[in-house]
């Protein structure tokens, strides 16, 4: 691992079945953390064989209020939180779950970065107006979890590159990148392809060449 990474303890190991809308049912063993460097309540969920998974299945996931709460169509968060806890089950390993609201600009500013898309800019442009980075997340704290952990390597749940790139740089090794599902909706279509064509997302859709 990157010896200049801050470590960071487990502080409590809690067990807590998990039952999503369309009726699937899990039991994940939820980590909290001591000294995750911005501070923020993170959250890592074992699920499956996860302690015997070589290398685990790891999604770090960005929290979406708006999306993995309340069913939002405007993202593809929800449905994508959805696959990976089943996809992770099965395969063993950690869903990382990221307080990044907005790719790390906030709930409000991401409210504002919608209004902004209703006037015509694109995801990342509507961030860019605010006077925000196009993505501001930040991917240390969760290498330090997955250290905490006793992970080095992984096989990474993710459409993103730049997840990839950033826990490599921080010597996470990532051994294998397995792509998500494809959640499309007519709300989320520009979404989407702003994804694939401004942040390179390894999405197949019908209407990006």
């Amino acid at each position: 691992m990157d010896e200049t990474l801050p470590s960071a303890t487990v502080r409590t190991r809690v067990t807590v079945p998990l039952r999503f809308p369309d009726g699937y049912s899990t039991t994940a063993l939820v980590h909290t953390f001591h000294g995750l460097v911005d501070g923020r309540e993170h959250l890592a969920f074992g699920l499956g064989g996860y302690a015997d998974a070589d290398p685990p299945l790891v999604r770090p996931h960005s929290e979406c209020l708006t999306g993995d709460v309340f069913g939002s169509q405007r993202c593809d968060c929800g449905p994508q939180l959805r696959e990976a806890v089943e996809r992770i089950a099965e395969a063993g390993g950690y869903l990382l779950y990221l307080r990044q609201e907005g790719r790390g600009i906030g709930l409000y500013a991401k409210l504002d970065a919608y209004a902004l898309q209703d006037d015509g800019l694109d995801t990342y442009e509507a961030n860019l107006a605010l006077g925000r980075g196009a993505d501001e997340r930040d991917y240390t704290v969760a290498a330090q979890m997955l250290t905490a952990l006793g992970v080095d390597r992984v096989a990474l749940l993710s459409n993103n590159p730049d997840k990839a790139a950033q826990l490599e740089g921080l010597g996470v090794a990532v051994a294998d990148r397995v792509v998500t599902g494809v959640h499309l909706s007519p709300a989320n279509a520009d979404y989407l392809a702003a994804k694939v064509t401004r942040a390179d997302h390894a999405l197949d859709l019908p209407f990006v060449p």
